[in-house]
């Protein structure tokens, strides 16, 4: 008896070491870290399941990733794509009135780090790649490709995976795995983001940048918090379709409506290989900082380019482990 258990913990520990790559796998095909997390654990499931069946004609490693593949490929049937607010309309007027917010099921949303990356080591070439592309723009990028040419990019220019070994798992050939690579490459192209994008590690002075935001920030100081931002930076606030650039209309909205947000504390995270912070406003009982957003920065040299304010509506902070109050 013992020494059933004992191979059945095995097993089951030699699928559960393949969880993280392929949560990253699944975040990229899905844009979203919920549906990833289910993904995997419906992937997990059905290879536990399947194990009797499992002879090793091929590596574990890859019938994980057939099955994580035809789950996303169901998840995606027939649904419209995950998207950004600036993919979905013009910008906004600082006093707009917000509409009503849309379903999760809307954005790309964010992923803890721990997640979707392995740790530190192996190739920095590799790291690099997988780094860069998690990040919000490259994601929400791939949503705009289809399914199975998302699958291909991913599998053959982030993994790494052969022409070959793609087509066994789609069940193609390798001249339409190519194919579907080109059309893929040239999507993305259109977009202005690219796979080989370098990712280098922040520097003194970005280091110092969102030392600087926090501080602004939590002071609410809006002069300081204008003079870190580029001339063309965006900010969004999903699940409402409202962004905006520009330093100027960015700080009619911090004055404005989200004027509410001055008192804020924030809590540093790990978000899509970028800066990210908890948002905790001083709006629960006797002023007690409840949960409101999780920031994730994007920056260009010495300038913040891009803001990015995910409201908690249930979930997100539990996400990265944050707590419910402080």
């Amino acid at each position: 008896m013992s020494e059933t258990v004992s191979g059945t913990s095995h097993r089951f520990e030699e699928l559960e070491q393949h969880r993280v790559e392929l949560t990253g796998y699944c975040y990229r095909m899905l844009g979203s870290a919920f549906e990833a997390e289910d993904a995997v654990q419906e992937t997990l499931v059905r290879a536990w399941r399947g194990l009797h069946r499992f002879e090793g004609r091929a590596a574990l490693r890859s019938w994980l990733y057939h099955i994580a593949t035809n789950v996303c490929f169901d998840l995606l049937k027939g649904r419209q794509r995950r998207a950004r607010p600036i993919d979905l309309g013009p910008a906004w007027a600082p006093d707009s009135p917000l509409g009503p917010p849309l379903a999760e099921t809307t954005w790309v949303g964010p992923v803890p780090d721990s997640s979707v990356l392995a740790a530190a080591g192996g190739d920095p070439a590799e790291q690099a790649v997988s780094r860069e592309t998690v990040r919000l723009a490259f994601v929400a990028a791939l949503q705009h490709l289809p399914p199975r040419q998302r699958a291909v990019l991913i599998l053959r220019e982030v993994l790494r995976w052969t022409a070959k070994e793609v087509a066994e798992l789609l069940g193609t050939t390798s001249a339409s795995v190519n194919s579907a690579l080109q059309r893929a490459r040239s999507t993305l192209g259109e977009r202005g983001v690219s796979d080989s994008d370098p990712v280098r590690p922040m520097d003194d002075t970005q280091r110092e940048l969102v030392t600087r935001y926090v501080d602004a920030f939590e002071r609410y100081d809006l002069d300081s918090l204008v003079s870190l931002l580029h001339e063309e930076a965006t900010q969004s606030m999903p699940p409402y379709d409202l962004w905006m650039r520009g330093p100027e209309r960015m700080r009619a909205w911090w004055s404005g409506p989200g004027i509410e947000c001055e008192g804020s504390r924030l809590v540093p995270i790990a978000a899509n290989s970028s800066p990210a912070f908890g948002q905790y406003r001083p709006s629960g009982p006797g002023g007690r900082f409840e949960p409101f957003s999780v920031h994730v920065l994007e920056l260009t040299g010495d300038r913040i380019t891009g803001l990015h304010y995910f409201i908690e509506t249930g979930g997100l902070f539990s996400l990265f482990g944050l707590p419910p109050h402080l």
